[in-house]
């Protein structure tokens, strides 16, 4: 039994680390020397009581997969030890966590055990549980995801029955407790600090830790607590599930990610610098180290500066130290090597509280504003022999210099050649005339075009006159169109009629159904009680079908991967719903529907599975069409002499 580090077991299996020692037991961290890879191992004596248990909760929790749960591998007796491999999970546990950084903010903690509780409400469906939920058998990894050590296999090794479901529920709950406050509440053993008791009850966890929320304080004391409100039903995983994912909302920044290690800043070794030789020490400047650069219980170090290169002005600073001694009758000035802990808080969402520090540097000013262009306060002189004023471009052009152009007086109009080239504002659009003369209607000399009709703005007028005339003339013919409508009279035409959409009708059971045992991977004449596979479409409840009693379940590791029944409805049908009614217990089965008479079932696709006790339904979301539905059993319930599966009726519904 005596194994030691560098042992290869079952010529696959290198033991690298010992890892924790319980009773005759030992868990090792090995390394697969077929898939190259980390794997985690548990070694028993195969004549140990809890040997056989073990590969059972092995056989059991093999096929169930979930991304949180570390999988078990392999299982296996020989050579006199009993073994059980499972997935090598990368983290810290949440007792390390805990005990290394304290209780987690209260919507990481919700967040985290709702995870947990996912997996479980899964396991828990299919008759599973764990067993032993404690902090030591939850991993946090490095990308802030959960892990679930020991599903199954940890319980058994401890001596403990299999399917204590209730007992996963009350750990859920003490995970909850443990995560807020770092106490531990539930009724598996964990080697963190107990829950504090009064008169036989777990302190609520607001009397523990200040800032939880009421919400997941009621939740502990509920499940923790039951004799309190004993009327009310005990929570399950789902419920407690659901609940926490409410608490938590968005997903966004509740990963509870493992740090690194943080560097060590390097600090220089010493102050100390010779006095300088002239009677005025120069100015040396101090840099201002944050303090949330410093290590806890660190020497605040100022580093060694560069000497400044000769011929260079001295910067400007405004923290200075003078390396000569302050006269003796004054007082030393305070050290200003590390400043006080300044900063305005920030609140996060997540009950996280941060520091917005101030600039260990000083910004660099703003660039100077740009001088204004200067504007002249007068126009300029015109040049030598030009007008001040000179006519736009596109009108008519000064004939004679010596003319003033703003002498109105004159009627350029009797003599053209003492036009100043300035026009009067015209009538239609308010701006100097653009020159274009046209005929002298009136006989005045002026020469404008006549402008009499052209009002300024007033094409938009009209537009504006012709748009409101539509829209009234719109409204108006709206109204007179429901004011002529008349009411309808009952019993007419016109009268609207509710109409009812048919809905789906209820899928109804197939008659005249021939069943026959299914038993492809058995030995010849692979029967499995033939004689008594009729009674399952009797539609008495009192008789039954029953499996060959198995000393393995079915599984990967059992002797079959399942049994069942074939179901021939006559012809090609549209399959809806199949009804299965087992006792017994625990049973978990598939159905298939094809058009051929099958021969095994590893080439299929299932239609649906089902498990549990009692009538177990399977409802097809859209109708399958086949002439033959069989019914797969995958796990059965455990009797006194080993695994048997029993079926007293069956239905196919289309």
């Amino acid at each position: 039994m005596s194994m030691q580090a560098g042992d290869v077991l079952a010529g696959r299996y290198r033991l690298d680390d010992l890892l924790a020692e319980s009773g005759a037991g030992r868990f090792w961290r090995a390394h697969d020397l077929v898939l190259h890879r980390p794997v985690a191992v548990h070694i028993l004596a195969a004549d140990d009581d809890r040997a056989q248990p073990l590969l059972e909760a092995a056989r059991r929790t093999g096929p169930v997969i979930d991304r949180r749960l570390l999988r078990v591998l392999d299982a296996e007796a020989a050579d006199g030890r009993c073994f059980v491999v499972n997935e090598w999970g990368q983290g810290d546990s949440l007792d390390i966590l805990l005990t290394r950084e304290g209780p987690l903010a209260p919507r990481r903690a919700a967040w985290l055990v709702a995870e947990v509780a996912d997996s479980l409400v899964e396991a828990h469906d299919a008759g599973l549980a764990h067993g032993c939920l404690t902090p030591e058998h939850v991993l946090i990894d490095q990308h802030g995801q959960v892990r679930i050590i020991g599903f199954g296999v940890e319980a058994a090794l401890r001596g403990l029955p299999a399917g204590r479901v209730n007992v996963d529920e009350i750990d859920l709950a003490g995970l909850l407790y443990c995560a807020l406050t770092g106490k531990w509440a539930g009724v598996s053993p964990s080697a963190l600090p107990p829950a504090p008791e009064v008169h036989g009850e777990v302190l609520r966890p607001r009397r523990v830790r200040a800032g939880i929320p009421r919400v997941l304080d009621a939740l502990c004391d509920q499940v923790l607590n039951p004799q309190r409100e004993s009327d009310r039903p005990h929570p399950s995983a789902r419920s407690i599930r659901d609940l926490l994912l409410g608490h938590v909302g968005e997903m966004t920044g509740t990963h509870v990610v493992v740090p690194g290690t943080r560097p060590t800043p390097q600090v220089s070794a010493s102050l100390s610098t010779p006095p300088p030789t002239s009677a005025v020490a120069p100015t040396t400047v101090v840099p201002v180290v944050p303090a949330a650069d410093l290590e806890p219980g660190a020497d605040a170090e100022v580093p060694d500066l560069p000497a400044d290169p000769p011929g260079e002005p001295e910067p400007e600073v405004t923290t200075a130290v003078r390396a000569e001694d302050p006269p003796a009758d004054e007082p030393a000035p305070p050290s200003t090597d590390l400043p006080t802990q300044a900063g305005m808080p920030v609140f996060h969402d997540d009950d996280e509280v941060d520091w917005l520090r101030a600039r260990s540097e000083k910004p660099a000013p703003p660039p100077p504003f740009a001088d204004p262009t200067p504007k002249p306060l007068f126009a300029p002189d015109p040049p030598e022999g030009e007008p001040v004023r000179r006519p736009r471009p596109g009108s008519r052009a000064v004939t004679d210099p010596a003319y003033w152009p703003w002498d109105s007086s004159q009627d350029s109009g009797v003599d053209p050649g003492r036009d100043s080239g300035v026009r009067p504002v015209g009538r239609d659009t308010g701006a100097w005339s653009s020159g274009s003369w046209s005929e002298d209607r009136w006989d005045t000399g002026d020469g404008f075009t006549d402008t009499g009709d052209q009002v300024p703005g007033r094409t938009w007028i009209r537009l504006a006159v012709i748009v409101g005339i539509c829209l009234l003339v719109g409204v108006a013919a709206v109204a007179a169109y429901q004011l002529g409508l008349k009411p309808p009279t009952p019993g007419s035409s016109d009268e609207p009629t509710a109409t009812t959409t048919p809905s789906a009708a209820a899928p109804t059971p197939f008659a005249d159904l021939v069943a026959d045992d299914f038993d492809p991977q058995g030995a010849v004449p692979r029967e499995e009680n033939p004689d008594t596979v009729p009674n399952v479409l009797d539609g008495d409840p009192a008789t039954s079908w029953s499996t060959s009693t198995y000393e393995q379940n079915f599984g990967p590791a059992g002797l079959k991967t399942g049994v069942g029944l074939v179901v021939d409805l006559g012809a090609t049908k549209a399959v809806r719903r199949v009804l299965v009614t087992t006792e017994g217990g625990q049973t978990s089965l598939a159905a298939y529907v094809t058009s051929e008479p099958p021969t095994g079932v590893s080439g299929l696709t299932p239609v649906g599975t089902a498990s549990g006790d009692g009538e177990l339904t399977i409802d097809l979301t859209e109708p399958v069409s086949g002439q033959y539905v069989t019914v797969w059993l995958t796990l059965l319930p455990q009797v006194s002499d080993g695994f048997r599966g029993t079926i007293t009726e069956v239905q196919v519904l289309g």
